[in-house]
């Protein structure tokens, strides 16, 4: 085997439930700041869409309150959801960087901006928590 397993020990013991079901809760700020301060950090990548981004804060409701209501359910809740959001997030910088538009090229935009940027570390850096809780709770590992 080239690759071993390594479990990292840490005295710092955070329960990442939690910090999922705040993240969730923080749609509220995040939808505040997109619709009334046109700052939109959670969904850069869906910025010219704005009908996919008010369904895709309906989604984020829905998992908050499912959350809420089966506090067993966050970690699979978090897991399926940040699997659309790692895709999304990847298609997205992917088709910004790799694929040059003459709107692009108009303008003088560049490729990817900084909310986008913003959006890529916040929204990435949860989802691949969320994800990799959720890995180790379908292969039956603990979670936390």
């Amino acid at each position: 085997m080239c690759y071993g397993s390594t479990v990292v020990k840490s005295s710092l013991n955070v329960d990442t439930s939690k910090i999922l079901v705040l993240y969730y809760a923080a749609t509220v700020i995040f939808l505040m700041l997109d619709f009334a301060l046109g700052f939109n950090v959670r969904l850069a990548f869906l910025e010219p869409y704005p009908e996919a981004r008010v369904a895709y804060y309906g989604v984020c409701f829905a998992c908050l309150g499912l959350m809420l209501w089966h506090p067993s359910w966050t970690v699979l809740i978090s897991a399926f959801e940040s699997l659309i959001t790692l895709s999304a997030l990847i298609i997205s910088m992917g088709m910004r960087t790799l694929l040059v538009t003459d709107s692009m090229l108009e303008t003088g935009g560049g490729l990817v901006t900084m909310p986008e940027i913003y959006n890529f570390l916040l929204s990435g850096a949860v989802a691949y928590l969320a994800w990799v809780r959720g890995i180790n709770r379908i292969r039956g590992g603990r979670a936390d």
